[in-house]
């Protein structure tokens, strides 16, 4: 073979095996395809809702729970089915995720959870793998349908568009706030430390609020501001009617007691009598109304409200010093309906009760007087179901309790008098037993002969707010020695109290430190009557007082207020409370939110 020839050959043989290797090249990419293809048919068949359900541990258990949830069934009808939440979009953590699954695969043969008993059992650890899971990837699918970025929080309740800033600020992320909205809610079954640690800020997960939040922040704002003003107005019109009224119904009277007096005789030189209303005197016309939602608190006490397993705003109260009303002002109605049907935070419903009263509330003073009026109206009565006769208070149909305080008191500026009622009072979860009570330290220098009675933080030594390990929750036997609650008394550090009861007529005047003490009514005068189906309730006190356990209020200084209703014969814990509010004199300002005028 010449060299011309070998060099064809050569040719020929390398044209041939580059299209054998093409060829290879080609059926090696169809065989990948269909691999991939079959391997992907089998992800995606295992990455739906129906198969997910289809071993009976999942449909009988979890799957139940989560149908009729928000996230099964909605107006928009956007459903998130179990792997929308459960499996993660980006490709390698999928196969991460599908790997892991083997596991469960390994648990359904030996047959761990087949069973609800069993189920149940395994329940906490299933729900903290998930959690923890989420956790470490700032909730990534949660947030493949929920974007802090395009919330919009005019359209959100005030608590959650302020809980939601929090979150961007502080590092919290989804799962932090939202566990249980699809399954049964086990969180608080976690120990205390560890829902802590699981629930803690992370400062990789810190956002600055995008634009279309603090947009949606200042249209809230400005509506909010709108309608202030309009009911600004209204109340306006409103007042200025009712004093037209009035001033219609004094115009006659003097024209009555003059005709009467010419007609005696007298020629109508006697001037009419000074136009007064009954109570205390003042003209409640012009003063300003705020109208405060009480409403029934169940078992809600401090150390509830302090605790993140019993109450999410926990930390923002700890850490951010919000107050109660910045999250829960507008809702209060649905705060009590929940407690007073048992949904929450109450062993004992009463569904037939109502669950909140709306108040109108007024402030006024003069040189040496604070006046306060509420009018509310009173309900038809409901029989208590556990007491014999149905009325706890048979004496009294109606008493209202208001208590006072600077903020050097601990919790008053957030929470009002929240701050006196504790896990360990009368008719509350942890009330110790008569016997504990009496062979105590504290019987031998408090009166206990009726219970545990309110008292505050500042006269104990400790309070039990998480109750780890089993401890009861707060502080009733941990009492501060004679001279540093001497020491707190002299430094107003005490929840100043005013309380009226209305069949007894009785008016007092005392105090919460260490326990409740009422006094008598020295400089304390309450005028209570029925107008209509409306009690009205007004009140005169000393604005100046050396008396111990008295508040002496400044004029340029605010102060936290907080009230409670016992309507329709009610006893103890089961009345209506506001949260705390801030009262200032001759003063509007944001933050005030009950201004007492000058008379």
């Amino acid at each position: 073979m010449n060299n011309d020839s070998f060099v064809e050959y050569c040719e020929e043989a390398k044209k041939m095996l580059g299209r054998r290797m093409w060829i290879l090249l080609a059926l090696a990419m169809m065989f990948g395809i269909i691999v991939w293809g079959g391997f992907n048919t089998v992800m995606e068949l295992t990455n739906t809702t129906e198969f997910c359900i289809s071993c009976h541990e999942m449909e009988d258990n979890v799957y139940n729970e989560y149908v009729g949830t928000i996230h099964d069934a909605n107006r928009s009808g956007v459903r998130a089915g179990c792997p929308d939440c459960h499996v993660p979009k980006p490709w390698i953590h999928k196969i991460v995720r599908k790997i892991k699954a083997s596991n469960e695969v390994y648990h359904k043969i030996l047959g761990t959870i087949n069973t609800p008993e069993k189920f149940d059992a395994k329940r906490l650890q299933l729900a903290s793998n998930v959690w923890r899971a989420m956790k470490e990837t700032d909730s990534r699918e949660c947030r493949n349908c929920h974007d802090f970025d395009t919330m919009d929080p005019s359209k959100q309740k005030p608590r959650a568009r302020k809980q939601h800033a929090n979150a961007m600020l502080q590092g919290n992320t989804c799962i932090d706030c939202h566990k249980g909205i699809a399954h049964k809610d086990v969180r608080k079954q976690l120990p205390e430390d560890e829902l802590e640690a699981l629930e803690a800020p992370d400062p990789h997960n810190i956002r600055k609020l995008p634009k279309n939040f603090t947009d949606g922040m200042e249209r809230v704002a400005q509506a909010e501001a709108e309608q202030e003003k309009k009911d600004k107005e209204a109340k306006t019109k409103a007042k200025a009617k009712k004093i037209a009224a009035e001033e219609a119904v004094q115009a006659r009277i003097k024209k009555a007691v003059e005709a009467a007096l010419k007609s005696a005789g007298n020629g109508g030189s006697t001037a009419a009598p000074e136009a007064s209303s009954e109570g205390s005197g003042v003209n409640w016309g012009p003063v300003p109304e705020r109208e405060i939602v009480i409403f029934y608190p169940g078992q809600t006490s401090i150390e509830w409200v302090l605790n993140g397993k019993d109450h999410g705003g926990a930390r923002p109260i700890l850490k951010g010093g919000d107050r109660c009303t910045t999250c829960h002002d507008k809702e209060t109605a649905d705060m009590g309906k929940k407690m007073v049907t048992g949904e929450k935070a109450e062993p004992t419903p009463m569904p037939d009760k109502r669950g909140h009263i709306p108040v109108k509330v007024q402030a006024a003073h003069d040189a040496e007087n604070l006046f306060l009026r509420f009018e509310w109206e009173d309900t038809t009565h409901v029989p208590v179901p556990f007491v014999d006769g149905g009325k706890m208070d048979p004496e009294n149909p109606m008493k209202i309790a208001v208590m006072l305080a600077t903020d050097e008191v601990e919790y008053a500026d957030r929470g009002g008098c929240w701050g006196t009622c504790h896990h360990d009072v009368d008719k509350m979860p942890h009330q110790p037993e008569a016997d504990a009570i009496s062979a105590s330290d504290a019987a031998k220098r408090l009166d206990l002969s009726k219970g545990i009675t309110k008292y505050i933080k500042e006269s104990r030594t400790k309070l039990e707010i998480k109750g780890r390990r089993g401890k009861k929750r707060g502080g009733w036997d941990k009492l501060k020695e004679d001279g540093e609650l001497k020491a707190e008394l002299d430094t107003k550090h005490f929840m100043d109290l005013l309380r009226y009861k209305s069949g007894q007529k009785v008016a007092e005047d005392g105090h919460i430190l260490d326990q409740r003490i009422m006094s008598g009514g020295q400089g304390f005068n309450v005028n209570a009557r029925k107008e209509g189906n409306n009690w009205i309730v007004e009140m005169s006190r000393k604005l100046k007082s050396d008396k111990p356990g008295d508040l002496s209020l400044e004029l340029d200084k605010v102060y936290n207020i907080g009230f409670a209703i016992h309507d329709d014969h009610t006893n103890g814990r089961y009345h209506h409370v506001s949260l705390g509010y801030r009262m200032a004199f001759d003063k509007e300002a944001e933050g005030i939110e009950i201004n007492a005028t000058k008379q």
